[in-house]
C-alpha cells in the first residue's frame, strides 16, 4: 500500500498477536555448571561459543559469527559486538561492552591455534579474521551439539539452551551494574531485559533472607525494648528526669499549666 502497488492491505481484518514470554521455562545456569560444560567442549572454539554466550552475553550464533579479532580490543579491554539482528534499528547494529575476565582464557586459547596453524599475518591481516572459524555452517546444528556437550558433562540439558545463556549473564549483570548499563552491554532495552530475560534467583532469596535476619536483630521487642541494656539506660534516663523536674521560679499562677481557652 506504501508503495501504491494494491488498493489495499489484506491483512486489515487481521488481529495482531501479541507474543508473550514463557518464564516457566527460565533457567538460571550456574557457574558451576558452566564449568562443567567447559571442561565436556571437544575444543577450544567450542569453549569459546560457549563462553561467549554465558559469559558475554552474545546472541548465537549470529553475533559469535560476526565477530572478528579486530573487534577485541584487549588493551583497552572492550569487544565491539555486531548484530545482525538488531543492525536494521538505527544506532543498534553494533554496541561495545567490556572485555570480561572470564572471556580472557578462552579468546587466548583460539588466538594461539590460530597462530600456531599455517596463518601468515603478511599476506592476511588478522584484524579482518573470523574469532570463530569453526561451526559456520548452517547445518552446524549448535543446539544438537550443545546437548551432547551437556549430557557428557553430567547434566540435564535445559530449555532455551542458547537464550537462558544469555538470560543469565543479563540477570548477573543486572545485579552488579545500573539495569540501563547492563542491558546497553547486551544490546536490548531495560524493558526487553525484564520481559524476556532478568530472573529470580535462589541467590536472590538467599541474600534477602541474610538481610531480613540481619535487619531483624536490631528491631525492637514487642514491648518496644531491644535488650536489657538498652532498657536499663532507658530506666535511669527516666529516673534522671523524674529528678531534676522542677516547678518554675514563683510558683504556677490561678490558669495552671494549661492556658484559659474559651471552652473551660
Amino acid at each position: 500500500m506504501r508503495r501504491r502497488l494494491i488498493a489495499e492491505s489484506p491483512f486489515a481484518e487481521m488481529q495482531g498477536v501479541v507474543v508473550r514470554s514463557n518464564r516457566s521455562r527460565d533457567y538460571f545456569v550456574t557457574r558451576k555448571e558452566a564449568a562443567a560444560v567447559l571442561k565436556a567442549c571437544p575444543d577450544a572454539q567450542w569453549k569459546l561459543l560457549f563462553a561467549l554466550s554465558r559469559y558475554g552475553g552474545l546472541r548465537c550464533p549470529s553475533e559469535h559469527l560476526a565477530l572478528r579479532w579486530g573487534d577485541v580490543d584487549r588493551d583497552a579491554g572492550r569487544i565491539t559486538v555486531r548484530s545482525p539482528k538488531t543492525e536494521h534499528h538505527e544506532g543498534k547494529g553494533v554496541r561495545v561492552m567490556p572485555l570480561f575476565p572470564e572471556l580472557r582464557p578462552y579468546l587466548q586459547a583460539v588466538l594461539d591455534e590460530l597462530l600456531a596453524s599455517d596463518f601468515d599475518p603478511k599476506q592476511r591481516r588478522l584484524s579482518e579474521q573470523p574469532v570463530i572459524t569453526r561451526y559456520r555452517d548452517t547445518n552446524a546444528n549448535l543446539r544438537t551439539q550443545l546437548c551432547k556437550i551437556i549430557r557428557r558433562a553430567g547434566l540435564k540439558p535445559w530449555p532455551k539452551l542458547f537464550q537462558n545463556l544469555r538470560a543469565t549473564r543479563a540477570t548477573e549483570l543486572a545485579d552488579a551494574f545500573p539495569t540501563h548499563v547492563a542491558a546497553g552491554w547486551l544490546g536490548h532495552s531495560t524493558t526487553i531485559a525484564d520481559k524476556h530475560y532478568w530472573q529470580t534467583t535462589a541467590e536472590h532469596f538467599a541474600k534477602a533472607l541474610e538481610i531480613c535476619a540481619a535487619n531483624a536483630l536490631q528491631l525492637p521487642t514487642e514491648t518496644g525494648e531491644s535488650d536489657g541494656n538498652e532498657r536499663n539506660a532507658e530506666s535511669e534516663k527516666s529516673l534522671d528526669v523524674r529528678k531534676t523536674r522542677v516547678l518554675p521560679l514563683g510558683g504556677v499562677g490561678d490558669t495552671g499549666f494549661e492556658p484559659v481557652t474559651s471552652a473551660v
